[in-house]
């Protein structure tokens, strides 16, 4: 397939199944600009949409090869930010950017969709496979990114879209998206970091959860996912994946938005986990919904001598109520990116095919 710089280039949708958007955010506000680019993405894709978000303050600092007394950072290095002094304004703009896809995709009933957003630095390198089997790359006109790009990436046909409002104080209340360089007391990242969850049917809130986790986390990722026995009277069962599959999704997705990192996912059938023998671990990261459980861990680490964790709270709607308009807001509470959700929806949908097969068979 031939690249091409057309915008008003005809692309027939129903021939993209898969498709990757790239987008430079000029600093870590919320992206309202990129709606109507995110939405119009979304609508022409059939199956799955990667997201590429570049940011200067996503930059990394690399390894040096020999120990220095004094190790100087290059300047790029220089621009990168704490990843836990900056962790409110990434999970914003993930979640903004998760619902902006998320919820075009459920109005036009592609629940099933498969949406992955990734967050980059301007001195790192993209996988170089990361376009293959892609069909179209879109981009945001005007948007110059200021980094090369695999020939995956770039061999493809290109439609660039044109961006909303750039200047969103005249509509939206927006926080602060970039921090300050000052002093934190918490390190950048922390070597071994933990999370817990059932991951059925792995859908934005699960992946702005496992994003944020592996955002603070430099070596190694632990993931509980709850065990087969212990979902048995959740609702919809019959749909429920099962634990391998489950397994394979979320270290399919963390492979994929920071493969550097070492993803240890095991079973548990309780709320400690590993938390409840590993001195390793440094950080937990809980959604508001399962707050208590880290308070438990808390004691119970407390109780048997082990190291306190560093607790970073996930919530998708009250921590993030300033980067989402009203009728965004509303979509969140209502649906809240839910296995629940997703579950009722393919019964549903099962039934539906099966009244329509029914109705075919009489009229034929």
């Amino acid at each position: 397939m031939q690249a091409t710089g057309d915008p008003n280039a005809v692309f027939p949708s129903s021939q993209i199944n898969t498709a990757i958007l790239l987008a430079t955010l000029p600093n870590l506000s919320t992206p309202h600009f990129l709606a109507p680019v995110i939405a119009s993405a979304t609508t022409s894709t059939r199956k799955r949409l990667i997201i590429v978000l570049f940011s200067r303050h996503f930059n990394v600092h690399y390894p040096r090869k020999f120990k220095k007394t004094q190790i100087t950072l290059t300047f790029p290095e220089n621009q990168a930010l704490s990843h836990t002094k900056s962790w409110d304004a990434v999970q914003r703009i993930l979640t903004f950017t998760y619902v902006q896809a998320t919820k075009i995709a459920h109005e036009m009933n592609k629940v099933l969709m498969d949406i992955d957003v990734l967050v980059t630095g301007l001195n790192e390198d993209l996988n170089e496979h990361l376009g293959t089997g892609v069909d179209i790359c879109f981009r945001v006109s005007g948007d110059a990114i200021a980094v090369p790009l695999p020939e995956s990436i770039t061999s493809l046909r290109q439609s660039y879209l044109p961006p909303g409002d750039r200047d969103p104080e005249s509509k939206f209340m927006t926080a602060p998206g970039t921090p300050s360089p000052s002093e934190s007391p918490l390190p950048s990242v922390y070597p071994v970091s933990v999370l817990g969850g059932t991951f059925d049917h792995l859908h934005a809130g699960h992946k702005i959860l496992l994003s944020m986790a592996a955002y603070i986390t430099s070596r190694k990722l632990i993931v509980g996912i709850t065990d087969d026995v212990l979902l048995k009277n959740k609702s919809n069962q019959h749909v429920l994946e099962n634990l391998s599959l489950r397994t394979e999704r979320v270290r399919n997705f963390l492979t994929l938005i920071k493969p550097e990192i070492h993803p240890d996912i095991v079973p548990i059938r309780d709320i400690y986990g590993p938390t409840a023998w590993d001195p390793d671990i440094q950080a937990l990261v809980v959604s508001k919904e399962t707050l208590s459980g880290a308070e438990a861990i808390a004691k119970y680490r407390e109780e048997h001598n082990l190291p306190a964790l560093q607790t970073f709270l996930i919530d998708v709607i009250s921590s993030t109520a300033s980067s989402l308009d009203h009728e965004d807001a509303e979509w969140l509470k209502k649906h809240k990116l839910s296995s629940t959700y997703i579950r009722q929806w393919i019964v549903d949908h099962n039934k539906e095919e099966e009244e329509e097969a029914e109705e075919e068979n009489l009229t034929s």
